[in-house]
């Protein structure tokens, strides 16, 4: 893999195609979107299917018809995980020569039973198994990872203590969303990660496998995530909030002030272009909040 070395601002949406878009995959959208134009950057799409075991027909052309309808632009063709396993293998491939993996035979029923927290290292040290019914964990040094995300702030994780030895190619075969993300995101020369905070805990390992792969690590900015009113994360799965494309103009200033920016009453008539421009002019990362409920969530949809 040759990886990008950037030179401006490169940002990305990174969608999984699982189900309709709904209000919180708007404001990862609109976030980075916005963060990649304040910037004078780049902003492009990723479909992560990696997993595809999860994935649902035809919601990748969901995705995108939704972002063109919104009038999102991005630069260079999309990308799909599920085209790039050649790229994940050399990365693991790389990882192996430097004996930082180890296969793991433990069911997620055995796991469950040693009520460990974390991955209990049972089988860093046995011999290879004969058969190829095993996932490939990473192995976790005593590292403190530290950084500073935009919105959350300062941010510290001990890979070894707080995260141990994770998986990063699955028992069925599939590489694991935390190598892909971090090859993807070297390959596409990506400068800064801008997506919702149920990902913050999973940088630090994303981090770690940058310094292992001798990849450049990006700035990262994790958004509020939208909840319901019981403070449920919204999701693709649960259908709640599914995106209404006739309301375009009303759900994206709803999704501006989610994201603690203060757009004019007014401008709910103007047209998507203008509230765009609004957007772009006066976007204020200092001005996301770090937590944030939404309490009539319904009003995003009209039927």
């Amino acid at each position: 893999m040759t990886d990008i070395k950037p030179t401006t601002y490169r940002g990305r949406f990174a969608p999984s195609p699982t189900g309709e878009v709904h209000f919180g995959t708007l404001v990862a959208a609109v976030g980075s979107y916005l963060q990649a134009k304040k910037n004078n950057g780049k902003w492009l799409i990723r479909i992560e299917d990696v997993d595809v075991t999860r994935t649902v027909k035809n919601a990748d052309r969901d995705i995108l018809n939704t972002l063109e309808a919104f009038g999102f632009e991005w630069h260079d063709e999309v990308i799909y995980q599920s085209e790039h396993t050649h790229y994940y293998l050399e990365a693991l491939h790389r990882l192996n020569a430097e004996l930082l993996t180890f296969p793991c035979t433990c069911t997620r029923k055995q796991l469950t039973k040693t009520n460990a927290d974390i991955y209990p290292g049972t089988c860093r040290d046995k011999p290879a198994p004969k058969h190829y019914d095993y996932a490939i964990r990473l192995m976790a040094n005593d590292t403190e990872i530290i950084f500073c995300d935009a919105v959350m702030g300062q941010q510290s994780q001990n890979i070894k203590q707080q995260c141990g030895d994770f998986i990063i190619k699955r028992r069925d075969g599939l590489f694991a969303y935390q190598l892909a993300v971090v090859v993807d995101d070297a390959l596409q020369g990506i400068t800064e990660v801008v997506r919702g905070n149920d990902l913050l805990d999973s940088t630090p390992r994303q981090i770690y496998l940058q310094q292992l792969l001798h990849y450049p690590t990006p700035n990262y900015c994790h958004l509020p995530l939208a909840v319901d009113v019981t403070g449920k994360k919204i999701s693709k799965s649960a259908g709640t909030a599914n995106i209404d494309i006739n309301i375009k103009e009303k759900t994206l200033c709803d999704v501006l002030r989610f994201l603690g920016q203060q757009p004019p009453a007014e401008i709910i008539e103007s047209n998507i272009h203008d509230i765009w421009h609004w957007a772009i002019k006066h976007w204020q990362l200092n001005q996301i909040p770090q937590k944030r409920h939404i309490t009539q969530i319904q009003n995003t949809k009209h039927v």
